[in-house]
């Protein structure tokens, strides 16, 4: 059963004429869940910003799977939410976004960084899980870069982790940096669904930035990073 945590912890990291930036805790959907009154950002900005409730999702330009927290960009009005959602796919403009992942294993000593491109796909309908490719269709291509920034010695005999900065490049695909990640051999840390070891936080994967250019939302914006990141 998913541990939900209150709406209440929703943050406005900053709010502009056309945009905001919420963080989302970690254990919360992104939007509303058909048939259930379980909490969400959604709901939390229906309730919150009633001038947003006209809009598709409440505004919201993109989503976060349950178990990630960090930023979430907030459109303030159909025309703000149509040109974000380009310029997030990369497609007008550009947002930069960047991510803190705590991996299983350690990298070789001179390995300091690297990246993937890979195709993702669904396996059928209503899947949990997505199936990774070296090759596939465009519209399935997603891209990554990440850098190693400390090892995590576990108290635990035989194992380590490594926190990455991850920069997630062009439009993102389902769970494209803990399937991605998987692939490369090092699973996000509580990732069950993709082979890791039961952690009781949960995936450990946090929205950490959005980077904006002059044609989007031109502010760098940074959710604080979760205990297991610090």
């Amino acid at each position: 059963m998913e541990s939900q945590v209150p709406a209440s912890q929703i943050v406005v990291l900053r709010e502009e004429a056309s945009w905001l930036v919420v963080a989302k805790p970690a254990g919360m959907h992104t939007v509303a869940q058909r048939g259930s009154d379980a909490p969400s950002v959604e709901a939390w900005l229906r309730a919150a910003r009633p001038e947003l409730a006209a809009l598709e999702e409440a505004g919201l330009v993109h989503r976060l799977d349950f178990d990630t927290s960090g930023c979430l960009l907030v459109a303030r009005n159909e025309t703000a939410r149509v040109r974000l959602r380009e310029a997030f796919s990369g497609r007008g403009g550009d947002i930069r976004k960047t991510y803190l992942a705590l991996v299983e294993g350690r990298f070789p000593d001179r390995v300091l960084a690297g990246a993937f491109t890979l195709s993702f796909t669904s396996r059928h309908k209503g899947s949990a899980k997505v199936t990774v490719h070296s090759r596939g269709e465009p519209e399935t291509i997603g891209r990554c870069r990440w850098r190693v920034l400390r090892v995590v010695e576990s108290a635990h005999a035989s194992t380590a982790h490594t926190l990455l900065e991850v920069e997630l490049i062009g439009p993102g695909r389902r769970h494209q940096i803990r399937a991605g990640m998987a692939h490369e051999g090092h699973p996000l840390v509580g990732d069950t669904l993709y082979g890791a070891a039961p952690a009781g936080a949960g995936v450990h994967l946090h929205a950490w930035r959005l980077d904006g250019d002059d044609s989007s939302i031109n502010a760098l914006i940074e959710a604080p990073a979760p205990a297991w990141a610090r």
